[in-house]
């Protein structure tokens, strides 16, 4: 064994005193895999005094957390205040001016600074590790730079919220509305008080915006990213997906196109027969389809204190053996401005759920629309006569592009016989 690695530690949430813990706990083992004791030295968070489960008295306390680049022998900072700015920046900038290699797990600011984060990081000779911004404990970050690195990637996608997974899951399961999933989730810890960030799809597409830059070598563009959440998932969605062997998961999905490369977080309806239709409750999983490699499934837990904490230990692990690699699989300077495909262009089947008054001459209308559009219907589920006079009628298409899609669905809208927005989900035969 040589030596000793000092880290600081900003941040003492969930992960970061699980990190603390895992640290201490398997010591022993740290330092036999990694040629050298790895030692927490200093700490920052809010609140000094605040019950942990962790006993930091023997640890320098610095009350700004952006100081812990400066604490004498301090070799890693490792960032877990989470946030694109604030503390959480200020932390990761005065960590690579210190020359000091960084560790976080914060996607958010990844996805919007990666691409300046990464050449500080080159210019300062240190190393950047985020494996727990991206599926908890799943080694995917690992998985796409060493692991697959002889492969080209065709698409990289997968669930990357544990949150949505769980809410859908108990609609699926138990017959629940999205309100009263939502309400549980926050009452258990699965969803945080104002669950906009996770439900919205954001937080998955911090995570694609990552995984597309790893799985492409492109620049990071959270902004060419197509995001939409899962509020407007209904039990009517989940019952007819279900009549049509599908099952509703919110996916991310990046591919490598003609015009660009498409980035994507939405609803989907995936075949019961998929690996994803499999996942359930706050597990994630991220498929990696490579030119050699074939579709390589991770699938883990995707969050919480021990799992995520899990992955941090894993890169600080790797910077202790004296690892080096680019950020982003390529130096910052290779990074390609790739466009973002216009998400008019993408090609795909398409479930619409329609509410119609109950009345002679609907379903021909809504055909003609189709037809007018271009789109090719392929089924339609129609529901019997209702007391309230409004039934619903399901439709799915055969593949047609995202523009005729929604200028069809436009148009359908707009018919008096149609007494609400027309629900659209993408089908993606995964």
């Amino acid at each position: 064994m040589s030596g000793s690695l000092k880290i600081a530690i900003a941040g003492l949430g969930t992960v970061g005193s699980a990190t603390v813990a895992l640290l201490r706990e398997q010591a022993a083992l740290l330092a036999e895999r990694s040629g050298k004791s790895i030692d927490v030295v200093a700490v920052s968070a809010r609140d000094r005094n605040k019950l942990r489960g962790i006993d930091i008295s023997d640890l320098a306390w610095v009350e700004s957390p952006e100081k812990l680049a400066s604490v004498p022998g301090v070799e890693v900072v490792v960032e877990l205040i989470g946030g694109a700015g604030g503390a959480a920046r200020a932390t990761v900038e005065a960590a690579l001016a210190g020359g000091k290699h960084l560790v976080t797990a914060n996607k958010a600011l990844l996805a919007r600074n990666g691409n300046d984060i990464a050449r500080a990081a080159e210019e300062a000779g240190v190393e950047i590790g985020f494996e727990a911004a991206v599926g908890g404990a799943i080694p995917v970050i690992d998985a796409l730079q060493d692991g697959l690195a002889a492969n080209e990637f065709r698409r990289v996608y997968g669930i990357l919220n544990g949150t949505c997974n769980y809410i859908l899951t108990r609609m699926q399961e138990e017959g629940l509305e999205y309100a009263d999933v939502v309400a549980d989730a926050q009452r258990l810890g699965y969803a945080e008080a104002d669950p906009s960030v996770d439900v919205d799809g954001q937080d998955t597409a911090h995570k694609l915006a990552l995984l597309t830059s790893l799985g492409f070598g492109c620049a990071v563009n959270l902004a060419g990213i197509h995001v939409e959440g899962i509020r407007d998932i209904t039990q009517l969605d989940v019952g007819f997906a279900r009549e049509l062997g599908y099952r509703i998961k919110l996916l991310g999905i990046a591919r490598m196109t003609e015009a660009g490369v498409e980035q994507r977080v939405h609803p989907c309806l995936v075949p019961e027969s998929s690996p994803l239709a499999k996942v359930q409750g706050v597990i994630n999983a991220v498929v990696a389809e490579g030119r050699y490699s074939g579709n390589i499934v991770l699938e883990g837990f995707g969050a919480g204190g021990a799992p995520t904490a899990s992955s941090v230990v894993s890169d600080i692990v790797r910077i202790a053996r004296g690892v080096r690699r680019p950020a982003f699989g390529v130096p910052a300077s290779r990074l390609r401005a790739v466009a973002a495909a216009p998400m008019t262009r993408h090609v795909g089947q398409y479930y619409i759920r329609l509410m119609v008054k109950d009345r002679p001459g609907v379903i021909a209308d809504v055909a003609a629309i189709l037809r007018d559009s271009d789109v090719s219907l392929a089924s339609m589920l129609q529901r019997g006569r209702s007391a309230t006079e409004t039934v619903p009628v399901v439709l799915t298409t055969h593949e047609t592009t995202e523009e005729r899609m929604g200028r069809a669905a436009a148009a359908i809208g707009r018919l008096d016989s149609v007494v609400a927005r027309p629900r659209m989900i993408r089908i993606e035969p995964l």
